[in-house]
């Protein structure tokens, strides 16, 4: 009875000092009342065993994401198929239902984050802006679809071979434009050919407060794990996330995410990437990577499904077949 009333105060004194207790014969912790295989993040400290815990100092105080659509290009800038050879409005809506259901399940566990979801599209028929209302209909946040105005970048975006090209680059732009103007804290830039496992923004959320506070600056988050990053020899540094292992690399897509203020620091290389097709497509971002650290997860959060035989390639160890068919709408 006495070793009971003991423990019952030390385990409240170590909650005071803001210490957690482990105990490791039953594989749990009486500090935070949790089984030591659940998450033992909360929102004040990042904890992995046995590393011990990481002050949260860098919150997320809000979410915004912007989603490039585009419903009648089945690759751009190839003649080419995509994984399963679906039309695109196929990839488009579950690339949809999945990026819903993933910021569905971090806003049921972050309630002090500000979601909101912005669909740029461009030039979608009725029937397909209608489907993507409907997968909509499904969101527990804000959101909205903004038509994309191509007309407005003629006398800004360099004369191209074909207007796919112009589409994306505009569209690309149109992105940053509105990231610099709606976003407040952190901005996912995101396509639409993407599928994403339900946990990619809950991961990506808790995994920038946990290295951020580390750092004490602000940084990149890729969620795809991409195989032409692993084709030269290329020394990466490996650092502990939320609930996984992630590296650094020096080269993403245009599916990324940042904060606003590496947004606005960076604005120039944001705005100068849009104005002609370089080589590589993205070759004014990779440039901010060589100042800034950008981290990709192992193994991936999201996958792009492309051509099997791009060059890019697909996120290695995912069940493709699973994943494409849970997300059907």
């Amino acid at each position: 009875m006495k070793k009971n009333i003991i423990k019952k105060i030390f385990i409240k004194l170590s909650k005071l000092l803001g210490y957690e207790l482990i105990d490791q014969n039953e594989f749990y912790s009486p500090t935070l009342n949790k089984e030591l295989n659940k998450s033992l993040t909360n929102d004040n400290k990042s904890i992995i065993l046995p590393l011990g815990e990481v002050k949260i100092t860098r919150k997320v105080k809000s979410f915004l994401i912007i989603l490039r659509v585009n419903t009648n290009v089945d690759i751009w800038d190839q003649n080419k198929k995509r994984l399963f050879e679906f039309p695109k409005i196929e990839y488009t809506l579950r690339s949809l239902n999945s990026l819903v259901k993933s910021i569905n399940f971090c806003k049921s566990l972050n309630e002090n984050i500000n979601f909101k979801l912005v669909v740029i599209d461009d030039n979608s028929p009725i029937e397909n802006i209608a489907k993507i209302e409907k997968i909509l209909q499904k969101s527990k946040f804000e959101k909205n679809i903004i038509k994309l105005n191509k007309d407005i970048y003629k006398n800004v975006i360099k004369d191209q071979k074909n207007n796919e090209t112009f589409s994306n680059l505009s569209s690309l732009l149109k992105s940053f434009e509105v990231g610099k103007e709606l976003g407040e804290d952190l901005v996912f830039f995101v396509e639409d050919d993407y599928i994403h496992f339900e946990e990619m923004i809950e991961e990506m959320v808790a995994t920038y407060q946990r290295i951020s506070s580390q750092i004490k600056k602000d940084l990149f988050i890729c969620p795809s794990d991409y195989p032409y990053l692993y084709m030269d020899n290329t020394k990466t540094d490996v650092l502990i996330g939320s609930k996984r292992h992630w590296r650094s690399v020096n080269k993403t897509l245009c599916t990324f995410m940042t904060s606003k203020k590496l947004l606005n620091h960076y604005w120039e290389n944001f705005y100068t990437n849009c104005l002609d097709r370089n080589d590589p497509f993205e070759k004014y971002l990779n440039e901010i990577y060589k100042s800034e650290l950008c981290l990709s997860p192992l193994k991936s959060l999201s996958v792009h499904l492309t051509n099997i035989n791009s060059s890019y390639g697909l996120s290695p160890f995912i069940d493709y077949k699973k994943i494409w068919e849970e997300n059907h709408y």
